[in-house]
């Protein structure tokens, strides 16, 4: 094999600026996927890490069973009742995998600046957990804060933030005091003080115009109910989460529990479209990749053959068989293939550090607020482009080189 290689270097040598060519295709086509491959990682992890820790969801929820169907139009018929909570919280805490278990209740009410009222929904949620979630949170967009002023607080459940859009529809600002209505489970209307704090980013933009974030504590007292509609379940590896699912699933069933899990994929519905439409992107990129990639070996091998007819000729009378011939051409593509892989990784690496120092920034898919713009580079595509296209080159040569094979030693021998 050695002797093959030194003789597709020299034979590579023969014509520089088509092997110069082909090696060059090669090498952007393999900088193109892997550049495009690591931004769509960069897009994927940014929007699991905003959702799971940015907006404090985690990875796993529970809800009531039926609340998925049902809980949108009889929201308060689906909660989680105290006794509910306190066995889920049990079942949760014997696993070493969980790292935080907090609960949450969604509401929706009126909101009221004194003068005209307008229709909100809240999060309601633990303050201090949705804290930690966010502090877990791997890279800027994990970390990020999607609201403007003070954090909520527990112990001030009167506290609240409002989204831009709600605040500037009722004229309210931060420091500025509103009224909260809504109807309790019971059927009984309530009503409650509250100071604005925060302006949230609504992470979409039909909610900008109803969205609030309260401590759990006014939700609940709100409601006039000690009952959540969902527990969230942050997970210390997210590799888990889909064996975590399965395993709390058996245990809540032999516990006689009756609700249902969804990870945080499920809940974020737009999360598997975004990441179908870049894999429909990834795939045409590829695609046009690999015509590139055929066409060019293709083109080499081919013209190679005609320029060295009388050479396999000799090579073919000195007791070569056919297949060395095959073998010759197949190494060259070979070389070709890991020369152009060679130099579309380090266009890749170059491409990652010029995004690394131009730091350019952008408003992603569901982020509210602009991050840095990255890309990863991704080991497993680096490796699996280098295996591809090199075997993508040897392929493409099989044709031509089986061509040159055949010929006759004769009319090998007297081609002009």
């Amino acid at each position: 094999m050695p002797t093959w290689i030194k003789i597709g270097v020299r034979n590579l040598f023969k014509n520089k600026r088509r092997s110069l060519f082909t090696i060059g295709a090669i090498a952007l086509g393999f900088a193109a996927v892997n550049l495009f491959g690591g931004f769509t990682a960069y897009v994927f992890k940014g929007l699991e890490d905003s959702f799971v820790y940015a907006m404090g969801n985690g990875h796993l929820a529970v809800f009531k069973q039926g609340f998925l169907k049902e809980g949108l139009i009889h929201p308060t018929r689906y909660l989680l009742s105290e006794q509910d909570l306190a066995r889920l919280r049990e079942l949760c805490a014997q696993d070493p995998r969980i790292d935080r278990v907090t609960p949450q209740l969604n509401i929706s009410g009126l909101l009221s600046n004194g003068k005209v009222s307008t229709i909100m929904i809240a999060e309601g949620r633990v303050a201090e957990d949705v804290r930690y979630i966010r502090d877990k949170g791997r890279g800027f967009v994990g970390k990020i804060k999607l609201f403007d002023g003070d954090e909520l607080d527990d112990g001030k459940p009167s506290r609240v933030g409002v989204s831009k859009g709600l605040a500037e529809k009722l004229h309210l600002k931060r420091g500025s005091d509103a009224i909260v209505m809504a109807t309790t489970v019971d059927g009984q209307m309530n009503a409650m003080d509250v100071s604005m704090v925060q302006d949230l980013d609504a992470a979409i933009e039909v909610l900008d115009n109803m969205l609030m974030s309260v401590p759990l504590s006014f939700a609940q007292q709100l409601y006039d109910t000690k009952s959540v509609d969902r527990l969230t379940i942050l997970l210390r590896d997210p590799r888990d989460t889909r064996a975590m699912r399965r395993e709390l699933e058996r245990r809540f069933r032999e516990a006689g529990l009756a609700v249902e899990l969804r990870t945080w994929e499920e809940l974020r519905v737009s999360y598997l479209k975004i990441r179908n439409m870049f894999n429909v992107m990834f795939s045409l990129l590829f695609i046009i990749v690999f015509v590139i990639v055929v066409l060019s070996v293709i083109n080499t091998v081919s013209m190679a053959v005609m320029e060295r007819t009388r050479e396999i000729g000799t090579l073919r009378s000195l007791g070569l068989k056919r297949r060395g011939i095959v073998t010759m051409f197949a190494t060259e593509s070979a070389l070709l293939g890991v020369a152009g892989s060679a130099l579309g990784l380090a266009l890749t690496a170059a491409g990652w550090l010029a995004v690394r120092l131009a730091q350019p920034t952008w408003i992603p898919p569901n982020i509210p607020k602009r991050v840095p713009l990255e890309v990863y580079l991704v080991p497993d595509y680096l490796l699996a482009s280098l295996v591809f296209l090199v075997a993508l080159a040897v392929l493409a040569a099989v044709i031509p080189a089986r061509r040159a094979a055949r010929l006759s030693i004769i009319d090998a021998l007297g081609h002009v």
